[in-house]
């Protein structure tokens, strides 16, 4: 299956995920914040990154627009908290910055599943 980069600071919701993308088959490797996924993204290769947006020291979208110039292009799909202030904004901006997919926290597994499958 695939090779997932996973970048989330809440360590319950990256667990959740991590649990049931492997499930389904696929390699996750974890990131705490955007600082430590753009520095494993060279090393892992990943066929796709999951990015959180709103995080401690780089979020999401300065995860993306970094990305977008070093490595293009990059299958993404960008997780948000859809009911706080100016996440829609975020959300929009990612599919701006190369985001191929965006869910709004919260969202249910299978439309992870099938955002996932979408892009792989």
């Amino acid at each position: 299956m695939a090779r997932i980069l996973l970048i989330d600071d809440d360590d319950a919701v990256r667990g959740m995920l991590r649990t049931a993308l492997s499930r389904h088959g696929h390699t996750v490797i974890e990131a705490r914040d955007g600082v430590e996924g753009l520095a494993l993204y060279p090393s892992v290769n990943p066929d796709l990154l999951i990015t959180d947006l709103v995080m401690p020291r780089k979020g999401g979208l300065e995860v993306l627009a970094e990305l977008r110039e070093k490595y293009p292009p990059v299958k993404a799909i960008a997780i948000s908290g859809g009911r706080r202030q100016g996440e829609t904004e975020n959300l929009q901006q990612a599919t701006a910055l190369g985001a191929a997919k965006v869910l709004a926290k919260p969202f249910s597994l299978d439309a992870l599943l099938a955002a996932v499958n979408a892009l792989l």
